[in-house]
């Protein structure tokens, strides 16, 4: 499942986290390509996924909760394409799916007490220049309080996230706007990177 972070909050003018559903259908390989065509307004999200090693329902799901039902932490790079136009309210976004599109998982996995995750960081290039930096912190002051929220949030609705579900935290940069023929390449330092072109 993916967030709706407090960067994507202000450039959506949506004042609140939302989520929706990653499917199977929507992964690509690391340095794998995607069709321009496909998607409506595809853009570029840098974000750290979350992969759970046990059963996850709130309520009452807080941060040592969170990094406890975590079995690694990996970079990821998320396609959201909206398929509304702007202005977007929450109700929008939700029929939306979250405007989640595509997701390429990549770099090198860690345990969520490895490093302090805060202060994980990415260098996004758009065609070999820079174009966004930022810091996880930017995810609600810390990415796994994003899996809390949505553990809650699901679990307000009687869901569990289960095992081996994968949950991207929000982005914690602008999104970066992708036409045919742009290559993406997000550098998480220590974490390694995560690579996708638009054809």
């Amino acid at each position: 499942m993916g967030l709706t972070s407090k960067a994507m909050q202000r450039s959506s003018q949506i004042d609140e986290p939302d989520y929706g559903y990653l499917h199977a259908n929507m992964v690509i390989p690391d340095g794998g390509k995607a069709h321009r065509d496909k998607y409506c307004v595809p853009r570029v999200e840098v974000e750290l996924a979350f992969v759970l090693r046990s059963a996850l329902k709130g309520p009452g799901v807080g941060i040592v909760e969170a990094l406890r039902a975590t079995e690694y932490v990996v970079p990821a790079i998320e396609i959201v394409d909206a398929r509304v136009q702007d202005p977007r309210r929450i109700f929008d976004t939700i029929s939306d799916n979250g405007a989640s599109a595509g997701i390429v998982l990549g770099g090198r996995p860690v345990r969520p007490d490895q490093i302090d995750l805060r202060w994980a960081g990415c260098i996004l290039y758009k065609n070999a220049e820079i174009e966004e930096t930022g810091l996880a912190a930017g995810v609600l002051g810390h990415p796994a309080l994003g899996v809390a929220w949505l553990a809650n949030k699901l679990g307000s609705q009687g869901i569990t996230m289960e095992p081996g579900h994968v949950v991207l935290t929000g982005s914690f940069t602008r999104v970066a706007f992708a036409e045919k023929g742009d290559a993406f390449h997000a550098d998480f330092g220590q974490l390694g990177g995560v690579a996708i072109q638009f054809v």
